[in-house]
Parts: C-alpha cells; structure tokens; sequence
C-alpha cells in the first residue's frame, strides 16, 4: 500500500471540520453524534409509546436488555442495584449506537474519536464519585481510599484516577482498529474480506458498549458495597 492509499484510509477513519461556529471547529464526530441522537430521540418513544403488560414486537427486545442489567446490577448489588439502570442502560445503548453508526456509509463513527471516549469515560467516573458520595456521605467516600488498608491510600487514588484513562482507551482502541481495519481491506479486496470483518465489526461494537457498562456498574459497586 503505498503512502496516498495510506492517507486516504486515515482520512476515512479521522475526524474533520465540517463547519465553524464563530472560531469553533465542529467536526464530524459532533455533527454525527448529533445525528444518532435525532435518531435515537424518536425511536425511543415510537418503542416506548405503547408498552403493553404482555409484551410484544420491539418491547421483548427492550425488555431483555432491561431484564439483562436488572440482573446485573441485582446481582452486586441487591434490590437498591435497580435504581442504576437508567445510568447503565443508557451508557449501553447510546455507545452501541455511535460504535454501529459505521454501517451508515460515509459516517464516521464518534467512538473512533478518542475526545468522544474520553467524554465518557470523564462523565461517568464523576457520577461513579458522585454515586459514591451520595452512598457514603463525604467522610465515608473518603475513608474508601484508607480500606482495606491505610497504606493502600495511594494506589486507591491512582486506580480512580487511571479509570477513565482505560475505560476511553479500551473503547477508542477497538473501534479505531476495527475501522481502519476495514478501511484497509476494502482498498486491498474491495467486494469480498470486508463483508465478514463488518459483521465481526457488529459484534465488536456490541461488546464494547457492554464491557464499557459492565465496568461502569462494577465501579459503582465498588462504593456500594466496598472493596
């Protein structure tokens, strides 16, 4: 592959300038986060409008996800687990959206964007800190770094402070890959390998946005029921 094809697969998988507000770029990771949000706004209330006591159509499909992290969430955390599926759930199927959005063609998924990942990796540990305030109270909050022992103040710290600097590497580094992966194969073998590697693409999408609310609910379980 020589150095033009290069670019233009770097092109296809990098963020650009769409249009300025006053000196502000607005690249296309926003305009397309912006567009999946339009699409996602009035698909959940077309799904939710006429929910049913007897489920049927699109409603088995809600309730499976929302039954999946209600167990979840039960699971580490009792009953009181519950009250964070609006938080998880969320988290889920807005990052699957932007991760899948790559099969809309000519639209640059924002996940493969590493300010859309770190984004969320920010807002969520500020609510996970936040949560865990609210749980604790302040002082307790602060006596979770001394536990279980006070001389483990210091990596306690550092693990809050690494965690969002994994969860929006893990999420950027695979869907980045994913996307350049495909871009490159599509220059090689154009009609052919791309096919099963997109495919391979949807169920890594739909990993990623899992793992990344698994972990969420896992550091919120941290606080609630501690170390």
């Amino acid at each position: 592959m020589n150095f033009e094809a290069l670019q233009g697969v770097l092109e296809k998988v990098q963020p650009s300038v769409v249009f300025h507000l006053g000196s502000i770029p607005v690249t296309t990771t926003v305009v397309n986060t912006w567009i999946i949000m339009a699409i996602l706004l009035p698909l959940a209330y077309l799904l939710t409008r006429r929910l049913s006591i007897v489920p049927r159509g699109a409603q088995h499909l809600l309730e499976m996800v929302a039954e999946f992290f209600y167990d979840l969430l039960e699971s580490n955390m009792g009953k009181e687990g519950r009250k964070y599926l609006p938080l998880a759930g969320t988290l889920f199927i807005f990052i699957l959206f932007l991760n899948l959005s790559w099969l809309i063609p000519g639209m640059k998924p924002p996940t493969t964007d590493l300010s859309t990942t770190v984004a969320f990796a920010v807002v969520t540990i500020v609510l996970v800190q936040l949560i865990g305030i609210k749980k604790q109270g302040l002082w307790g909050y602060i006596k979770h770094f001394f536990q279980p022992n006070p001389a483990l103040f210091p990596l306690n710290v550092i693990e809050e402070l690494v965690k969002p600097v994994s969860l929006s590497l893990r999420l950027f580094a695979n869907m980045f890959g994913e996307k350049t992966v495909v871009a490159v194969l599509f220059l090689l073998i154009p009609l052919i390998v791309p096919v099963p590697v997109q495919i391979l693409g949807i169920i890594m999408g739909l990993i990623q946005a899992l793992v990344f609310s698994l972990l969420t609910v896992v550091y919120i379980t941290s606080f609630v029921q501690g170390h």
